[in-house]
């Protein structure tokens, strides 16, 4: 019999149904090959759950707040066993989109011009500084979802009906809105693991052209682009992997526009569902899905 392995899916996040699948699937992957598994949610009962069912390594499997955002991962590094996935600093900054954006500036990878906004500007004031210092059209989104969630294309007469459906949030990104073609790479390791393009029928790589079958997204693999230009990519993601050092597997998104990439962001628990992307440039590579999750597992994060 192989190891035993927890899986930590669910959790309370808007991308809770995600996380259901991918604890799904991999729990259905890990069986079929004779692991012993248990699934469990986030709750109060997860530190007797750890303790009576003893696995060898938990694989985190949620999405979004409290779970890609090194809450969860705080939790995880006092039970003292080994974790899937980003650690509690990596995974903070990854997920905080205004400081991980800081830190790609910074390491001077490209990312569009951005500023923060705290709902503390009139209409008028707001909409000054974004064509003083951005340009319409804008793109404005939390500073700490995944998946897309409430991130809305913005021009000058809709943006306040778009502001008000981000009230929740204590602040958010306005980004510059970058056309052109829509990139994902994804590192493993400390390896580069490939790259996909993706084609939505929609306006743009929102949550229903990721989750939903009937969007029709297309997935484009190989990416055409020319080997120095694919090189360039893969290179940019494993800087960024680095950069904010992160372990197990990344998924950088990145917009590319006038020869140029742009990178968005770094997801550091990218979904395992069937519609995901890291597993299907896995499979590209001849990486079974078996074999993506025992590498994972194999890059768990032991503690100390």
């Amino acid at each position: 019999m192989k190891k035993k392995i927890l899986i930590i899916s669910g959790g309370i996040s808007k991308e809770r149904a995600i996380s259901l699948d991918t604890g799904r699937q991999v729990a259905k992957e890990l069986k079929k090959n004779g692991y012993r598994v248990k699934i469990t949610e986030p709750n109060y009962k997860l530190f007797s759950t750890i303790k009576s069912f003893k696995p060898k390594t938990i694989f985190n499997a949620l999405h979004g707040q409290f779970g890609e955002d090194g809450y969860i991962q705080t939790i995880l590094e006092s039970t003292g066993i080994p974790y899937t996935h980003s650690g509690v600093i990596s995974s903070a900054l990854a997920m905080d989109k205004e400081i991980s954006k800081k830190i790609f500036i910074k390491d001077k990878i490209l990312t569009p011009k951005f500023f923060c906004y705290s709902f503390n500007l009139s209409k008028n004031d707001l909409i000054k500084k974004i064509e003083k210092k951005i340009k319409f059209p804008v793109v404005i989104k939390p500073i700490n979802e995944g998946s897309s969630v409430n991130v809305f294309i913005c021009n000058k007469s809709n943006i306040l009906r778009k502001l008000n459906l981000l009230r929740e949030y204590t602040k958010i990104i306005v980004e510059e809105f970058i056309p052109g073609r829509e990139i994902q790479a994804a590192i493993i390791g400390s390896k580069k693991l490939g790259a996909i393009e993706l084609k939505p029928k929609r306006k743009f790589y929102d949550y229903q052209a990721k989750y939903n079958p009937n969007a029709k997204t297309k997935h484009i693999i190989p990416v055409d682009l020319t080997k120095n230009k694919y090189n360039q990519l893969m290179n940019i993601a494993l800087k960024a992997h680095k950069i904010l050092r992160c372990s197990g597997v990344t998924r950088s998104d990145f917009k590319f526009f006038n020869d140029k990439f742009y990178l968005l962001e770094v997801n550091t628990q990218p979904g395992m569902t069937k519609l995901s992307l890291v597993p299907e440039i896995a499979a590209y590579k001849k990486i079974s899905f078996i074999k993506l999750i025992e590498l994972l597992l194999k890059n768990a994060i032991k503690i100390n």
